[in-house]
């Protein structure tokens, strides 16, 4: 699929939309909806207030229709993220919203942790790490807050629920790029 540059223009007030439809709080009619929007596509849903993580959800292959993707994970890190309680009413109009839509997940071949880390393109890479029974990925932006390529493959580890320091011939690693949007709250 081929995003065009102003997809933001209409993806952003999408998630706003669904976001504040979720909290209970009055909204208006969504846009036309252009045919590129729906086309299968795979979109993450951030959520900030205060600068602060407010709620992350999303999916990380295209399994329906990329508006269709954008309302229910706009709708799920609102409401559904278990790190955090639901946004409330009150909180609607303070948190700020960002919508990265993600290109298809690419396997990794690497023989070994060092291997992959070397890998690694800080800042362009989000990644998907899987072993038998666990699974976690970053964001491309996560590199913000992780900038050497060890400690962001550590972190995600541990993210996934595994030791920082576990290493497995069963691990399977893939990579993915995003276009994201931001809009600050008003």
């Amino acid at each position: 699929m081929t995003i065009p540059q102003e997809a933001g223009d209409l993806l952003i007030p999408l998630a706003r939309t669904a976001v504040r439809r979720a909290v209970g709080v009055p909204t208006e009619a969504d846009p036309t909806i252009p045919a590129w929007a729906d086309e299968p596509g795979a979109a993450f849903v951030t959520l900030h207030l205060g600068g602060r993580l407010r709620g992350c959800i999303g999916s990380l292959s295209a399994y329906r229709p990329l508006v269709d993707d954008v309302r229910g994970n706009a709708r799920a890190a609102a409401l559904d993220d278990p790190r955090f309680r639901p946004v409330t009413p009150d909180e609607i109009d303070h948190v700020d919203l960002e919508v990265s839509v993600l290109s298809r997940p690419e396997p990794l071949t690497f023989s070994s942790e060092a291997d992959l880390v070397a890998q690694l393109r800080p800042h362009v890479d989000g990644l998907l790490l899987e072993a038998p029974g666990h699974r976690g990925t970053y964001l491309p932006q996560v590199w913000e807050q992780l900038p050497d390529p060890a400690d962001f493959l550590r972190s995600l580890k541990t993210k996934a629920r595994l030791h920082q320091d576990w290493w497995g011939e069963d691990v399977r690693v893939s990579r993915y790029t995003v276009t994201a949007w931001e809009e600050r709250a008003r």
